[in-house]
């Protein structure tokens, strides 16, 4: 390893660790605590048909924090690292720049810090996109092996998360178009296998998304429909992260010339005839543009449409077509000075989110931590987690409950949390059993309420 490559991987896990320990949120706390409830083979038979997930990544983080702990920077470690093993193998594919892009990409700093799924998923994507762009390259038989790798991987990551099977398509697609059918054969047989093991535990799933979908009021904001807005979102989400600020015109200004910044310059270098650094040789630089380019427009059109019918067009579900970005803006072999404020860009960009409090995840821990010991806590109890991870021994009513209850106490807490998504209008129900809003008190993203009769 040179010396240019360690600074940028050392810089890479430095960042990472700046506010590691953060509070975790809805989601993170689900995973916490299904690690720390349920069994492995518990985690298969009783949690997943209630998830949304394949169980892989939970399996995973059992064996994990059974040897690390449940800590928020124990849980979030393996994100970290999979975010650097990717950066890796975007190294090999790519060479130096492409992994700076990847590295210090502030939508990938960000869930590289996140316990669930999408680092490992993009992992096991990114070594399955190593292994198919050597397939073509692979003339002599007995580098064949690739095939097998390439299906091992692609195997891995829908094990992991279900929205990889928009790349895969992409790159089997691509495999059966330039005719490469042997390698089609064996690497779409390996994943024929895994798709029929988990099909029973996904056909349960898919059932209990339209009861959700059906009874859940305004689920379906949540997982992202398809339209305009949420498609524009995911070319500035990749540029400049998690961010978001008032008054909106500024953010949308700054945000809309840096996207058009990196995009101008990705287009720039498509139209340069040169090679760029391969860690094992050169590709023809055509093949390799048209090869990328569809790799990372056709996932991006085919979530679309499924978004019509399932939706989940939310830019975090496609993180794992970033690394094919930071390929692509690699591509010119001269330096120049635009690389180096593109790296610097994303720099800045992280450094906000990572420096700035007020960009971080939902305060829970505050919440919980501030929480008055003398009156009943109401919620919604299917979005509770992380208030039973910040404090198991706290009783959570109902609160969907205050329907049908009149032996409410004087004095209740409600943490409203969700509760627009579920179209529950509990101001009105307290307001018919008596009850008068006392005060709120407010922490990052999350609040509580104090309700008096």
């Amino acid at each position: 390893m040179n010396k240019k490559i360690f600074l940028i991987f050392f810089f890479a896990f430095i960042i990472r660790l700046i506010a590691l320990n953060q509070s975790l949120w809805l989601d993170e706390s689900v995973t916490a605590n299904v690690v720390k409830s349920f069994g492995f083979t518990q985690i298969i038979s009783k949690f997943s048909p209630t998830d949304f997930h394949p169980p892989l990544y939970y399996l995973f983080m059992k064996l994990w924090t059974n040897l690390f702990g449940f800590s928020e920077i124990g849980l979030r470690m393996p994100s970290v690292l999979f975010s650097l093993m990717t950066g890796w193998v975007i190294y090999l594919i790519g060479g130096t720049w492409a992994a700076a892009f990847f590295l210090f990409n502030p939508l990938i700093i960000y869930y590289s810090q996140e316990a669930r799924m999408y680092m490992m998923a993009t992992f096991f994507l990114t070594t399955a996109l190593y292994y198919f762009l050597r397939i073509s390259r692979s003339l002599d038989s007995r580098l064949r092996g690739n095939d097998i790798l390439f299906g091992l991987f692609i195997s891995l990551a829908f094990l992991t998360f279900y929205g990889s099977i928009f790349l895969i398509s992409a790159m089997l697609l691509y495999l059966l178009f330039k005719k490469e059918y042997k390698s089609f054969f064996v690497s779409c047989s390996l994943f024929l296998v895994s798709f029929v093991l988990i099909s029973p535990l996904l056909y349960q799933q898919f059932l209990n998304s339209k009861i959700a979908l059906a009874s859940v009021a305004n689920w379906s904001l949540v997982l992202g429909k398809a339209n305009i807005k949420n498609l524009l979102l995911i070319p500035i989400k990749f540029s400049i992260g998690r961010i978001s600020f008032y008054p909106k015109w500024l953010y949308w200004g700054i945000a809309g010339m840096w996207t058009g910044f990196v995009a101008l310059l990705l287009i720039q270098k498509l139209k340069v005839k040169n090679s760029f650094d391969v860690a094992q040789d050169k590709q023809n630089l055509d093949s390799k543009i048209k090869s990328l380019l569809f790799l990372l427009l056709l996932p991006l059109f085919l979530g679309f449409l499924v978004s019509f019918f399932a939706p989940m067009m939310q830019y975090f579900r496609f993180i794992y077509l970033i690394p094919i970005m930071a390929i692509l803006l690699s591509l010119n072999k001269n330096t120049s000075m635009y690389r180096y404020i593109e790296v610097l860009g994303f720099v800045i960009f992280s450094l906000v989110y990572l420096s700035l409090p007020q960009f971080h995840r939902e305060d829970w821990r505050s919440l919980v931590k501030n929480l008055p010991k003398d009156k009943p806590v109401y919620m919604i109890t299917a979005s509770s987690d992380p208030v039973k991870y910040y404090n198991k021994n706290l009783i959570i009513n109902e609160l969907k409950s205050l329907s049908s209850s009149s032996s409410l106490s004087r004095k209740i807490i409600i943490i409203p949390y969700v509760t627009e998504i579920y179209g529950l209008d509990y101001k009105n129900l307290l307001t018919k059993a008596g009850y008068h809003f006392k005060k709120e008190v407010s922490f990052r993203e999350v609040a509580y309420e104090q309700w008096v009769k």
